[in-house]
């Protein structure tokens, strides 16, 4: 019999100097005073591990469940995260009260060369709340060189050198290994990513960290892997899957390491699916609710913001909504 069901977790808080209190407003309970940046949602990596919170595998961490269950968990398209002991991707929320740092993440290739066993880092935003005139940074100006770049590191004042980007609510963002980026003041986001905690700090506005000195950057590194062709990207339209039964499907990202979708349903609508063993899915509310049924009827209720992991071979399973919902599904290709 399928013991496997649809699990949830424990959420990590992560405190940096960028974080404010707007995890509340997502449901996250906060420590009293102070600012929290992000929330790990679904995480098994040595900075941050999430506990399962329901069913036979309640306290046991990610990385637990996962040297149980092998590929029964991850599924076969991601056996080689198996081999090296990591699972394939980490879930986020990000509080940018302030902005982060301007950065880059490596592809796998530089990382496991500098890294050790870490992965690189390619990586999506979706905006769940923007203020007015929100931006964020995404690749450089055209005329930007490597050169030019170094010198604006080096004279601090490497503003006039980056692509600053307008974003709005439901808006999506693929990072690729590769671009240099960075979080502005006034966002909430949803991170997908790979998992990895990999980033190469270039630039972080002349500011000081909490021990009262400049945080460090990594110049040298960032400037090996920035990809300085990707010249004043623009935020892509979601591309239209499928529309059937009050069940709206758009691409947002597609990357050799996830795929991931905006998925509307209409109140009443229901989705039906299959792990069939092949990949995982990550399920999460970003406005709406949902009850998630597994083959065997195990049933878990999702209210925005949260997120639930699908096991690979968890086999048939339905969504139902009374309610209009909007939801991300991340899977492996």
């Amino acid at each position: 019999m399928n013991s496997l069901y649809p699990l949830l977790f424990k959420p990590v808080l992560k405190d940096y100097i960028w974080g404010g209190r707007g995890l509340a407003d997502l449901g996250r309970d906060l420590p009293t005073g102070g600012g929290i940046a992000e929330s790990w949602e679904i995480a098994a990596h040595d900075d941050g591990t999430t506990a399962v919170s329901n069913g036979r595998f309640a306290n046991q961490s990610l990385t637990a469940v996962q040297a149980e269950l092998g590929e029964r968990l991850i599924g076969k398209r991601s056996a080689w995260a198996a081999k090296r002991g990591k699972f394939p991707l980490l879930i986020k929320l990000l509080d940018a009260n302030r902005a982060l740092s301007v950065q880059v993440h490596p592809d796998d290739e530089y990382a496991l060369a500098h890294e050790g066993n870490e992965l690189g880092k390619s990586e999506m935003w979706v905006v769940l709340h923007a203020d007015p005139d929100a931006q964020i940074i995404l690749g450089i100006k055209a005329g930007t060189t490597k050169e030019i770049f170094r010198e604006g590191v080096k004279n601090g004042r490497l503003e006039p050198h980056l692509h600053y980007l307008p974003v709005k609510t439901g808006d999506h963002i693929c990072v690729p290994a590769g671009s240099l980026h960075a979080i502005m003041g006034g966002l909430l986001i949803a991170e997908i990513q790979q998992n990895s905690n990999t980033t190469y700090r270039v630039y972080d506005w002349n500011r000081l960290g909490h021990d009262g000195k400049p945080r460090p950057l990594h110049v040298d590194r960032a400037l090996d892997v920035i990809n300085f062709e990707q010249i004043e990207p623009t935020v892509c339209p979601p591309a239209l899957i499928d529309k059937v039964d009050g069940v709206r499907r758009s691409l947002l990202c597609r990357t050799p390491y996830f795929v991931t979708e905006r998925v509307e349903m209409e109140a009443g609508a229901v989705f039906n699916g299959r792990c069939d063993g092949n990949t995982f899915e990550i399920w999460g509310t970003i406005a709406g609710g949902v009850a998630i049924q597994g083959e065997q009827g195990d049933e878990v209720e999702l209210t925005a913001v949260a997120f639930t992991l699908l096991p690979a071979a968890l086999g048939r399973f339905s969504i139902h909504t009374n309610k209009k919902t909007t939801l991300l599904r991340t899977y492996v290709e």
